[in-house]
């Protein structure tokens, strides 16, 4: 058991490692420069010399490889560089950005999960009956819809046409709203990414619900359980359900790595002050240590969803557990 978890992590950690090389490479590989930017309007004023003390001064004149072993050892020290667009630690920037990240995501998986699960189940249950139909089809028409198209018609529709709410930022400009005031206020600005990132979201856990209780239906158990004159309540939640969740929880963990990168698109739309946005602002800005960064964050709440459901599964299902002891 110890060498089974021994080289899930080692390969964990060599996921991570290729990531950040490549997380590294790509901005720099993109073309231009970001002299302008370091240097400011002025940097066609600057003489050559200027110019390579300026780069030198950020190590942008050393080799890519040198400046990626700097990288991991700045990372290895906690130390995420220093915006070149906002002169601030990067840390800062993150850890200011985050918390909207953690909402946004957050709120959409647990109402996807919960009315993909439920929605699910019902599906399921009542196989080949216009509500199941009436509900594939709605799930399936949401799967195919892109999210920026998705939030841009609510914005058009609820946004500017009815204008029952706000289309852009999390809080409200110079409001000064302070205590239940200023949630509320939160709240009513969040009402549309969230819609837009659940109904992205859900149409996959429908589906892989739907489909799992549907291979459940057809188990002998089920059919004993009704031979004994269980009530219905009972087959669904302690038999049907507890078994036809355990690929659920694997997608639902590798959802939340695709939530927190897919989120980007709905928070750009919406302008939601999150790390999506922030990843954004840094292409156009070619701020390489914020890209780098945010970068790094999805990428670790991958990983780190990745490993959750490998120590989750087990634990929802014995047979993994005695499969795991007989790994060599």
């Amino acid at each position: 058991m110890l060498q089974f978890w021994g080289r899930k992590l080692m390969q964990y950690g060599l996921v991570l490692l290729l990531t950040l090389a490549l997380n590294f490479s790509l901005p720099r590989l993109m073309p231009g420069s970001p002299l302008q930017l370091l240097a400011g309007e002025d940097v066609g004023l600057l003489s050559r010399a200027e110019r390579e003390e300026i780069m030198a001064r950020h190590g942008l004149d050393q080799p890519l490889w040198r400046q990626f072993t700097l990288y991991l050892g700045q990372l290895a020290k906690g130390d995420l560089g220093y915006s070149y667009r906002q002169r601030r630690p990067v840390a800062v920037i993150i850890w200011e950005r985050l918390p909207w990240t953690v909402l946004l995501t957050g709120s959409a998986l647990a109402l996807s999960a919960l009315a993909g699960v439920v929605c699910g189940t019902l599906a399921a249950w009542r196989r080949g009956r216009i509500s199941d139909l009436g509900m594939l089809s709605l799930f399936i028409f949401l799967d195919s819809m892109p999210s920026f198209w998705l939030g841009m018609i609510l914005v058009a529709l609820f946004g500017s046409s009815l204008r029952w709410f706000p289309v852009f930022g999390a809080q409200s400009p110079f409001a000064g709203y302070t205590g239940w005031a200023a949630v509320a206020d939160v709240l009513h600005h969040l009402a549309l990414p969230l819609t837009t990132l659940t109904l992205v979201t859900i149409a996959g856990l429908f589906l892989t619900v739907r489909y799992s209780t549907l291979g459940v239906l057809g188990e002998q158990y089920i059919t004993v359980a009704r031979a004994k004159g269980l009530p219905e309540g009972r087959i669904v939640f302690r038999h049907v359900l507890r078994n036809a969740l355990l690929p659920v929880i694997t997608l639902f963990m590798l959802s939340l790595g695709f939530v927190v990168s897919g989120a980007t698109v709905v928070e750009t739309v919406f302008v939601w002050p999150g790390l999506g946005r922030l990843m954004f602002e840094a292409v156009l800005q070619r701020d390489y240590p914020v890209l780098q960064a945010a970068f790094m964050m999805v990428t670790v709440c991958v990983i780190a969803a990745n490993l959750a459901a490998d120590l989750l599964y087990p634990l929802a299902d014995p047979r993994v557990r005695i499969e795991g002891r007989h790994v060599r």
